[in-house]
């Protein structure tokens, strides 16, 4: 069973991605396109104060008839950000996203941020698992 700390390791993209509170949702959403990914965390002086996703401009900007380029991410953002640990099992990291709905999760340690998992990392990681299990499986049957 993989943990946190392993799919990071193994990660090619472990640059943390953000943004400040301050920067306006077309600043945001600019900085997203260009590293290709759903969210960043909003930080000030070291400090996680919220997550930015395509999900909060989509419900909070669009859906309320504001403008990307005059708002601020301070007043959209996802001010409570779930956060796992890098001794996490990629399948607690799937359960609280599955519960949570959301596809996000920063990784701390030491209150200090270490990492981003997407969903799209923990069901890369998950299959590869699993195509591993199944490799074993076939060579053990065809030993047998």
């Amino acid at each position: 069973m993989h943990t946190v700390r392993q799919l990071l390791n193994e990660k090619s993209h472990r640059s943390l991605i953000t943004v400040s509170p301050d920067s306006t949702v077309y600043q945001a959403l600019q900085v997203m396109a260009e590293q290709d990914v759903g969210a960043v965390l909003v930080m000030e002086m070291g400090d996680v104060l919220g997550i930015f996703s395509e999900r909060d401009y989509a419900r909070r900007i669009v859906l309320q008839g504001r403008t990307s380029v005059t708002t601020p991410v301070r007043d959209i953002m996802t001010s409570r950000v779930v956060y796992v640990k890098p001794e996490n099992t990629l399948q607690e990291c799937m359960a609280l996203m599955t519960e949570r709905h959301i596809r996000h999760l920063p990784v701390m340690e030491d209150d200090l941020v270490i990492g981003m998992l997407s969903i799209g990392d923990l069901v890369r990681a998950t299959i590869a698992e699993q195509q591993f299990f199944i490799d074993q499986l076939v060579r053990y049957i065809q030993n047998a």
